[in-house]
């Protein structure tokens, strides 16, 4: 990347004559075995893309629904499980959305119109519909696109929100037409057990007898705790209810207090919309009504809706079944297992008809030194840690780790030719499992095995993380990069010339060796870029 190359894209983008070329496809693997296929784009197009993007984000941010959650500023899949949990109280139906093949299914029509009722600038739109149209190639052959954006492009994510805000402001309206009623109808049978209590009450203050005073006392008790166990509100009361709704991309989760029927007809109305208005397909298949005492699942979480008698006292003392239709995560069993195997950490024996995990060495890391293993341990176990510290169920996850620290234990024992007790000898430190090792630097540093615990988020504390983390910052109220001011100031970071610059760049900073001059430069600096004159840029080439 060169300002020379900068200048001559945008004089491209002038004149229009600017044509994004087609991604390169290729595929990862999705959770349920299928492959996911992503646009890789090139280079230019992936600048143009984020300048778009920074176009589209200024104009819409501002006019998304509150219950969007995907590929947003200060937003992300731990945000939406929050929204879950505080807003879904109560719930007795969940309706799980699936829409077929969203990314691929984007009419490029109705996209345009969408755009088109903010976006007067029609040179933007025709860029926009070029970079829809573009194509990809998948083994050297040469596909057009007409539907669809490209998983993995830079824009697709703020597009398919774009998209998708139609459809939330459609379940919005939806909102305010399906909830009814302020309050439920108290149920009768607390209303009665309160009317007994209050009876007991008047007889007790009245009462001088202390013997019958006592009794009056115990009866009372025993008719607060009847009354803690009932609810006090009439929960089949059919003219109550509410309607909840969230979105993360093309998932959201419906909870509805309602009858099945009513969830029947919500699925239908939803389904008609998204057909009529955006061109879209709902899965009857995979959208499911699911009883909130069953768990339904949501971005990788099971989610249900706790019943329960059990009562705390609040701040006042008064006994309450505060547990009582909370919404509560849960770590699924079988993304925990898909985890551990991807990972290759276990094996699975079957002992009497049962499936018994063990821990296993991974021969693939062996070719690691002792403290990139312990890293890649660490990193896998925080990450896992990370995503499901909203979960409820602690004990799934200790599982988790447990089996990671022996399987960790076991690669070491393999790579040093030793077994897990001497491993674990050898280096462990007051208590703790600790690799000592020399930095470039030749500073002896400790590196340990994370010992910290699972910890439970809380996202009141705003410790949450956002999945788009910002690319660029604001600087003396001007947007600039700190690619480009290198680049403007055209001085060489290796030679110090005053010329046009290129940008060198390696993938990792522990492949160089230090051999060169250049190389030490980019070590020392610890970057993994260089902003270098075409001299310099030709020499380094040359001595790869």
């Amino acid at each position: 990347m060169s300002i020379e190359r900068i200048h001559s894209l945008i004089e491209t983008l002038k004149d229009e004559s600017y044509q994004p070329r087609p991604s390169r496809r290729t595929y990862i693997p999705k959770k349920n075995g299928k492959m996911r296929p992503l646009g890789i784009s090139a280079v230019d197009d992936k600048l143009v893309q984020e300048v778009v993007k920074m176009i589209l984000e200024a104009i819409y941010e501002r006019q998304f629904e509150t219950t969007s959650h995907g590929f947003r500023p200060h937003r992300s899949c731990h945000t939406a499980l929050d929204y879950v949990k505080k807003a879904f109280t109560g719930a007795k139906w969940f309706i799980e959305g699936d829409i077929k093949g969203f990314f691929d299914n984007i009419s490029h029509d109705v996209m345009i119109s969408i755009l088109r009722e903010r976006i007067s600038d029609e040179r933007f739109l025709r860029l926009i519909r070029k970079f829809l149209n573009a194509g990809y190639i998948e083994e050297w052959n040469f596909h057009k696109t007409y539907s669809g954006t490209p998983q993995g492009g830079i824009i697709s994510p703020v597009l398919a929100n774009i998209y998708l805000d139609k459809f939330d402001k459609f379940v919005k309206e939806y909102i305010s037409r399906f909830d009814k009623g302020k309050l439920k109808q108290r149920n009768p049978e607390s209303k009665k057990i309160g009317k007994r209590k209050y009876k007991l009450v008047k007889k007790l203050e009245a009462e001088k007898d202390v013997v019958k005073r006592k009794e009056l006392s115990m009866a009372i008790k025993e008719t607060v705790k009847q009354r803690v166990r009932i609810s006090s509100n009439n929960e089949m009361d059919e003219n109550y209810r509410r309607l909840k709704y969230v979105r993360y991309a093309d998932d959201w989760l419906v909870g509805v207090i309602g009858n099945k029927e009513d969830c029947k007809r919500i699925k239908e109305d939803f389904k008609n919309y998204l057909n009529t208005e955006l061109k879209l397909k709902l899965s009857d298949e995979k959208t499911l009504i699911t009883n909130s005492r069953e768990r339904a699942k949501f971005l990788g979480y099971e989610v249900r809706v706790r019943r329960s008698n059990q009562t705390k006292r609040n701040k006042f003392g008064i006994p309450r079944r505060s547990f009582n239709g909370r919404v509560n995560l849960f770590v699924p069993h079988e993304a925990m297992k898909k985890k551990i195997e991807e990972y290759g950490a276990m094996r699975i024996n079957t002992q009497r008809g049962k499936e018994v995990w063990m821990s296993a060495k991974r021969p693939t890391l062996c070719n690691l030194d002792d403290v990139g293993i312990l890293s890649r341990y660490n990193s896998e176990i925080r990450g896992f840690y990370n995503y499901y510290s909203l979960a409820n169920n602690c004990s799934i996850i200790h599982s988790f780790y447990n089996i990671m620290e022996y399987s960790m234990y076991k690669t070491l024992a393999t790579k040093h030719k030793s077994t897990v007790r001497k491993i674990i000898r050898k280096f462990s430190q007051n208590g703790e499992f600790v690799i000592s090792y020399v930095n470039q630097k030749g500073e002896k540093k400790r590196y340990k095995f994370y010992n910290g615990g699972f910890k439970r988020k809380d996202l009141d504390r705003k410790n949450y993380y956002a999945d788009n983390l910002p690319r660029i910052t604001y600087y003396m109220g001007k947007l600039t990069t700190r690619l480009m001011d290198r680049l403007r100031r055209r001085v060489c970071e290796y030679c110090g010339t005053i010329d046009d610059l290129k940008m060198y760049h390696v993938r990792k900073l522990k492949k160089l060796k230090g051999k060169h001059d250049w190389e030490k430069v980019m070590i020392e600096r610890r970057r993994k870029t260089m902003a270098v004159c075409c001299q310099c840029y030709d020499m380094i080439h040359a001595k790869k």
